[in-house]
């Protein structure tokens, strides 16, 4: 039912692997080291169609000086600061109350509101781009960074829910009733028994989340417009003139844009990992 593991195959499949996987893993990351060389070119290089030979200068300190102080990118590195952050801690707050009430709480509707949680993750987001568009701008909250917050809060507050209820599901009740029978508060449950064996789910839902928002393009493009409020992903668009597509700079700037999330997970690396592995044995 399950595929044998490459340590038990035989020795012409370990070696094929062995032989593929390194292929494999540069052509996956071929994007990426084409985006890491277009960085470091001059612009002529692409007036000349010198993609992919020997840059006829290296331009690093040039180009990436450009995007830091030449440009509106700090602004922009700023604006999804104040995006993402308030984000991760709203969506993750909201989806552990939820969570808890919907996992620990035996009421009628218990499902129903759930499957609701659940039904929100279907729906394509490219058809609300119209509906929420018009309901920001009544709202006054087009072209703010409180109006895109409180959208992805919204909606990722909806798997953040489905994430916390299965966990929350996952931990020993007996914990939860020896509280009760003490005379607990359900709120003092919550916040002094469930939310500590919480915290490596609440790690990994943050690394997705902080992923998720950060990288995202099509809403920051929908709901904002400008530096005073536009995301890092969409403000790499900035580059790019009515006749003239700077890719050197795109470049640059996407990197600059990819070193927030890494950082992140490295340094949640190993909350992450016992987050997702954690009740997978016992």
């Amino acid at each position: 039912m399950f595929p044998t593991p490459i340590q038990n195959r035989s020795r012409a499949a370990q070696i094929t692997y062995q032989s593929l996987l390194p292929l494999v893993l540069i052509l996956w990351l071929l994007p990426l080291i084409a985006v890491m060389l277009f960085s470091i070119r001059p612009f002529s290089d692409f007036g000349q169609g010198n993609y992919w030979g020997m840059p006829s200068s290296f331009e690093f300190f040039t180009n990436y000086g450009r995007v830091f102080f030449e440009s509106d990118m700090p602004r922009y590195l700023l604006n999804s600061v104040f995006i993402t952050v308030p984000t991760v801690i709203g969506a993750v707050a909201l989806s552990c109350m939820t969570g808890f009430a919907l996992g620990i709480y035996r009421f009628r509707g218990n499902l129903l509101i759930f499957f609701m949680f659940i039904a929100g993750n279907f729906v394509p987001f490219q058809i609300l781009m119209v509906p929420v568009r018009d309901l920001t701008v009544d709202l006054g909250l087009y072209n703010t960074k409180l109006g895109l917050v409180l959208f992805h809060i919204a909606f990722q507050t909806g798997f953040c829910t489905l994430f916390m209820r299965n966990f929350i599901r996952a931990l020993p009740y007996e914990l939860i009733e020896a509280a009760r029978v003490e005379g607990v508060a359900e709120w003092r449950i919550f916040w002094f028994v469930v939310l500590p064996l919480m915290r490596p789910a609440i790690a990994a839902l943050s690394v997705l989340i902080f992923t998720f928002i950060w990288n995202d393009y099509f809403w920051a493009v929908v709901l904002t417009q400008g530096p005073g409020a536009q995301p890092v992903t969409a403000g790499i668009t900035s580059f790019n003139s009515q006749f003239v597509a700077q890719f050197h700079l795109m470049s640059a700037g996407s990197i600059v844009a990819a070193i927030p999330p890494v950082v992140i997970f490295f340094l949640m690396q190993r909350h992450f990992i016992a987050g997702l592995t954690l009740g997978a044995v016992k």
